[in-house]
């Protein structure tokens, strides 16, 4: 029972009286206990389903659908202050437009949807300053961790942190990366087997965060197979845009300096979808005059034009998995790991084609790199 001490205004007595009325205040957990005649918290046990205390099936229902005539609210505010937890976390991702960090949001929400967690998203450009204080704001009101997605941190936090295409060792940071090197291993074997061998590169935006290890996998795998990486047919991408306006200028400045090349690699799906489409206004054709190969695997990837060949990232699963891991090292059910690594696919589409049909994989390099090849890595559709 309520204690003898616990006072209601009049208003709300003659609405709790009533049992029609809203009361235009929110109802305090003390007078919808004085109202059903039960202690505040047994009420709280119910409403927040608190394990360990049994409560006829009777009382729970009685409790709930006056909670639910009356619209109580609990005091999440007061609820934190007494468990010294918010169930909050915080987003850091750099925009909120169609593609890979979409995708990545998609997992991270469905998983802290599940859990019971709520979260606060921000997006900021790749600005430096804006991720140092955002960073900051989220963690004052209340995330007890950060997700970041293809944010460049500076420094640890005060907070677990877990960082999606993170390559930086920061303390407290876990990075969940993506198998670079072997999804260069997966492109360039791909490309070299249909006998591709003056091949154009795009270089990712240098404040994207996989840029660096993408290239450097490149790199490693070009030398082993052979294939030269010619300056004249490598075009650096430095917008900050995720249209597939990012892809088209580029392949206009390989054709403006009169290149020959067989084969474009790019960066991500949305820059191969913009580079299709200017190859065709130059008056040629995908594959036929030139293979296009893209890297994320995001849905338009496979409705397009001809559909795309392209390396799949599991960004929602890759999602996911930041969202356990930071809800796993919050509840302390799992110990701090530095790095996970995702393994890429190849999915081969309609961009990809041989040039030269009798010239298969022959190279020792390629036969060394196709040997490594594991099961599940090659996909096609």
């Amino acid at each position: 029972m309520v204690s003898p001490g616990t006072t209601l205004t009049k208003k709300t007595k003659l609405h709790l009286k009533s049992k029609r009325a809203i009361p235009d205040k929110p109802v305090r957990l003390k007078e919808l206990a004085h109202y059903l005649g039960l202690n505040p918290s047994t009420i709280s046990v119910v409403l927040n389903d608190t394990p360990g205390r049994s409560i006829p099936d009777e009382t729970r229902k009685r409790i709930k659908e006056a909670a639910k005539q009356f619209n109580y609210q609990p005091n999440l505010l007061a609820r934190s202050f007494r468990s010294r937890r918010t169930l909050t976390l915080g987003i850091l991702v750099p925009e909120l437009g169609d593609g890979y960090h979409t995708a990545v949001m998609t997992g991270v929400g469905d998983y802290l949807v599940n859990a019971g967690y709520f979260y606060f998203t921000a997006h900021h450009r790749h600005r430096p300053n804006l991720i140092e204080q955002y960073s900051k704001q989220l963690v004052a009101k209340g995330a007890e961790g950060l997700i970041c997605i293809d944010t460049a941190l500076e420094h640890s936090l005060s907070v677990p942190v877990v960082a999606v295409a993170g390559h930086r060792h920061i303390q407290g940071v876990t990075n969940v990366v993506l198998d670079h090197r072997r999804a260069a291993e997966l492109t360039l074997t791909h490309l070299y087997s249909l006998g591709h061998r003056r091949i154009a590169f795009m270089r990712g935006q240098p404040f994207s965060s996989d840029s660096d290890d993408r290239w450097k996998g490149i790199v490693e795998v070009s030398n082993e197979l052979g294939i030269e990486i010619r300056p004249e047919l490598t075009v650096q991408l430095n917008r900050d845009i995720s249209s597939p306006e990012l892809g088209y200028p580029v392949v206009q400045q390989l054709f403006d300096g009169k290149r020959k090349f067989t084969a474009l690699v790019c960066f991500n799906d949305i820059a191969a979808i913009g580079a299709i489409r200017a190859i065709h206004d130059l008056g040629l054709r995908v594959p036929d005059d030139i293979s296009v190969i893209g890297f994320d695997d995001i849905k338009a990837a496979a409705y397009i034009s001809p559909n795309l060949t392209t390396i799949r990232q599991p960004l929602s699963e890759m999602g996911r998995f930041a969202a356990q891991c930071i809800v796993n090292r919050l509840n302390h059910t799992e110990d701090f790991r530095e790095q996970v690594a995702f393994e890429p696919e190849l999915v081969i589409r309609e961009s990809t084609r041989s040039i030269k049909p009798q010239m298969r994989l022959s190279d020792e390099g390629a036969v060394r790199l196709s040997r490594k090849s594991r099961n599940g890595s090659l996909v096609k559709e």
